[in-house]
């Protein structure tokens, strides 16, 4: 009886594990508010499209469910939305987990205050070179793994300046005075500013970058490859895409949607793509299941 009471329970906390460990960035509501929202459409229209009273409606954008029926193929084709995707995330799509085995030494580092920020870390196996990927809210973790795997950083590569993906700039450029970190921000200097076409090399991995701006003016996705023969490309990609969403647009809708096509889902379609929020996803599930696309 008490084998049985273990595996009941091993079984239930597995089950959430894995729903806590996929759950996506953003529910359904968060897809049709952030679109409504970007596009100029009303509440009260969106509403109407959707069969539902706007207080019913403003409900069911925070929450992402409410009881009354809620008309989303409809909705999804007024806000220019893929209705079928957007189907299946109301019916609980996420992406398949990924086995990261194969990029060895790719680690995610998930940080949390409010809510939660991904930072990457990634190394070269014999030289131990490494860089950082945006910073998250605190660095302690980073610390502990560059210990850990006796690496030396060389470069922070940020994805965008928002607060939450470089609050713990400070500490790693006062632990490692020797990164050369680089980004996209009118606001850094010269020497710190990506530019077009560059590549930078870390041991054998190699990294581009591509601009995708739209959630930030200074977005930048960096494809990194180079990790060994029949290994796909990883676009880590900020809040440029996120699994089966994209970051609020703070340009225009247009460019936001254009340079993912452009920069990021036009890569092989098993490339990884290694958001600033949620799970990990492909090339090949965002261009099947994700309703901006």
């Amino acid at each position: 009886m008490n084998k049985i009471k273990a595996l009941n329970f091993l079984a239930i906390y597995l089950f959430f594990l894995l729903y806590y460990l996929m759950q996506l960035e953003d529910h359904v509501g968060d897809i049709c508010r952030k679109t409504r929202i970007q596009s100029g459409v009303s509440l009260k229209d969106a509403a109407y499209e959707a069969g539902l009273s706007e207080e019913d409606m403003e409900q069911w954008e925070d929450q992402g469910e409410i009881q009354a029926s809620v008309k989303l193929e409809a909705l999804a084709a007024f806000l220019g939305l893929n209705p079928e995707k957007l189907l299946l995330i109301a019916g609980g799509w996420v992406p398949r987990q990924v086995d990261l085995n194969q990029w060895s030494k790719l680690s995610v580092i998930t940080t949390a205050q409010s809510f939660d920020v991904n930072s990457y870390l990634i190394w070269d196996p014999e030289t131990r070179n490494a860089a950082i990927f945006d910073t998250g809210w605190f660095a302690d973790d980073i610390f502990s793994l560059v210990k850990k795997e006796q690496l030396m950083v060389q470069y922070l590569f940020i994805t965008h300046m928002h607060g939450d993906h470089v609050a713990a700039l400070g500490e790693i450029r006062k632990r490692w005075s020797q990164v050369h970190v680089l980004s996209n921000n009118d606001g850094a200097p010269a020497k710190n500013r990506i530019k077009a076409n560059q590549l930078v090399e870390i041991g054998r991995l190699k990294v581009e970058p591509r601009f995708t701006p739209g959630h930030a003016e200074d977005g930048v996705t960096y494809v990194v490859e180079g990790w060994g023969q029949g290994v796909p490309p990883v676009a880590i990609a900020g809040d440029a895409i996120f699994a089966g969403s994209m970051g609020k647009d703070f340009s225009t809708d247009n460019i936001a949607r254009l340079k993912v096509r452009e920069e990021i889902l036009t890569l092989p379609q098993d490339s990884l793509i290694c958001p600033g929020h949620g799970p990990l996803t492909t090339v090949s599930e965002e261009l099947e299941y994700n309703p901006f696309f």
